[in-house]
């Protein structure tokens, strides 16, 4: 049977492996870019994915983003929030405006994408959740301050989700770029 997925950051990096993968294990596919229209349109060619232009440092947009999922696939049975903005700098590097817009797209994202895409997995009580955050010490001391930061809130994030919605039968876990293999290949999923 065939999964709907929403995947966010899906033309670059892991987003665009996570959405091959689902594809080529039959799924149902949209996912979000935000300045990579070239690379996007490539990933819609290659695997038939639906992508949607989308600024996760937004709420609005990222609401936007969601409903067109929505009216593409009906529902959301896997949510994969895999965009992020990666920042070398150092605290004393890296200005203000710079670090708002890690924040922004690396936790805010997570956040505001599930915030619309959960009343969908609530009403069918079933779901999955999956964010990019690798486990402290695997690359945060190495990935700036503002980046580590975004990953960290991430973490915490979905520590807390999953006592708000086990209970509705929804699964949440942060994963990290070696982990998609794996879950594409579960069935239960």
């Amino acid at each position: 049977m065939s999964r709907n997925v929403l995947i966010t950051g899906g033309s670059r990096g892991v987003g665009a492996e996570a959405v091959r993968a689902f594809r080529r294990a039959g799924d149902n596919v949209v996912f979000t870019y935000h300045k990579s229209e070239l690379e996007a349109d490539e990933i819609r060619q290659e695997t038939g994915a639906v992508p949607v232009r989308c600024d996760m440092k937004f709420s609005n947009s990222v609401k936007i983003a969601v409903d067109k999922a929505l009216s593409v696939l009906g529902t959301v049975d896997v949510l994969i929030c895999a965009a992020s903005i990666n920042d070398l700098s150092d605290v004393t590097d890296i200005d203000e405006t710079r670090w708002e817009e890690v924040i922004d797209t690396n936790l805010n994202g997570v956040f505001f994408s599930i915030k619309y895409v959960l009343p969908v997995m609530i009403s069918r009580r079933s779901g999955n959740i999956m964010a990019l955050s690798p486990e402290w010490g695997e690359v945060e001391q190495d990935c700036g301050t503002a980046v580590a930061a975004s990953r960290a809130g991430v973490r915490g994030l979905m520590q807390s989700l999953t006592g708000e919605v086990t209970k509705y039968g929804i699964g949440v876990k942060c994963i990290t770029a070696s982990d998609i293999a794996e879950i594409v290949g579960k069935s239960t999923l």
